[in-house]
């Protein structure tokens, strides 16, 4: 950002981006999941919410780190979208790596859903601490 540029547009274009990449976090998370997560927590699936949001909250570290410890805008979307990368692969691995996992999530097993958003979290707690 410019060094000219007043402090509170410098808060409204980083806050304004990671919203966006929030938008676009979900819009790419969503899509690879196997499992329609707002249809399954429109209906009051616990599961999918916890899945989902630990994804979201992992997601976010790593976003928050990366504005706090980055004056570059750049650098900021660079770890922005590694961190997006991040919580994809997580989720890809850990549905490889527990079998039925999916299904789970679709049927409200919500020790399932706790795990893989506890998973999704600690990723990203480690993502973001990763950015020093």
């Amino acid at each position: 950002m410019g060094e000219a540029m007043h402090p509170a547009v410098t808060y409204l274009i980083y806050m304004a981006s990671a919203l966006a990449m929030l938008g676009v976090f979900t819009a790419v998370y969503t899509a690879v999941t196997r499992y329609p997560e707002f249809e399954l927590i429109h209906e009051g699936n616990i599961a999918a919410a916890l899945s989902y949001g630990g994804a979201l909250v992992g997601f976010s570290l790593t976003l928050g780190s990366s504005i706090a410890l980055h004056a570059s805008f750049v650098m900021f979307l660079v770890w922005g979208l590694a961190a997006m990368l991040v919580q994809i692969v997580v989720y890809v691995v850990v549905a490889q790596a527990i079998r039925g996992m999916n299904d789970a999530i679709r049927e409200n097993n919500i020790a399932m859903g706790g795990l893989i958003g506890s998973i999704s979290i600690a990723a990203g707690i480690v993502n973001a601490a990763c950015l020093t």
